[in-house]
């Protein structure tokens, strides 16, 4: 290997390495935010639940709780925005960015399902979150941008069944 190849793959390990590092932070940040988003909903039977069957102190802190998810939710899809622009635009090798792009799916997968919670642990009636429908549209196209670039286009070109 050439020098300048060991630079560009030490350059992607570390780039790799420490995207890991940085998902992981995530991923624990969301799980606390889930735990207490949870916490906040136990009062609640089933979903969406009757705002009438919970007291003004529940209910207040289930929208603390709410605001709380949905600002990470927020917060996380800019920086996953971020991050799908500059491994675009790394000059690592195709196969070297599909790896950082699988990183960033298998903690898109795994932060979708806990943001999810946002859509269906709601109360009847639940006022609308332009917000939030803003945020979900953007995280669902980064996330389709991502796996579009794991794919290739050689992929989507490809007929099925043969």
């Amino acid at each position: 290997m050439s020098p300048s190849e060991t630079n560009a793959t030490s350059a992607f390990d570390k780039a790799r390495t420490g995207l890991w590092t940085s998902l992981q932070k995530h991923l624990a940040s969301v799980y606390e935010a889930e735990t207490a988003f949870a916490r906040a909903t136990a009062f609640a039977e089933a979903f969406p639940f009757a705002a009438s069957a919970a007291s003004a102190e529940q209910l207040a802190e289930y929208q603390a709780a709410r605001n709380a998810l949905r600002d990470l939710f927020t917060d996380e899809t800019n920086q996953l925005d971020t991050l799908n622009k500059a491994i675009r635009t790394k000059g690592y090798a195709e196969a070297e960015k599909k790896q950082l792009y699988l990183l960033l799916l298998g903690y898109m997968d795994i932060a979708a399902a806990v943001f999810e919670r946002l859509h269906t642990e709601v109360p009847r009636p639940l006022p609308k979150d332009e917000e939030l429908e803003e945020t979900t549209a953007r995280f669902d196209r980064v996330r389709k941008f991502a796996r579009l670039n794991v794919k290739g286009m050689a992929g989507l070109l490809a007929l099925p069944g043969k």
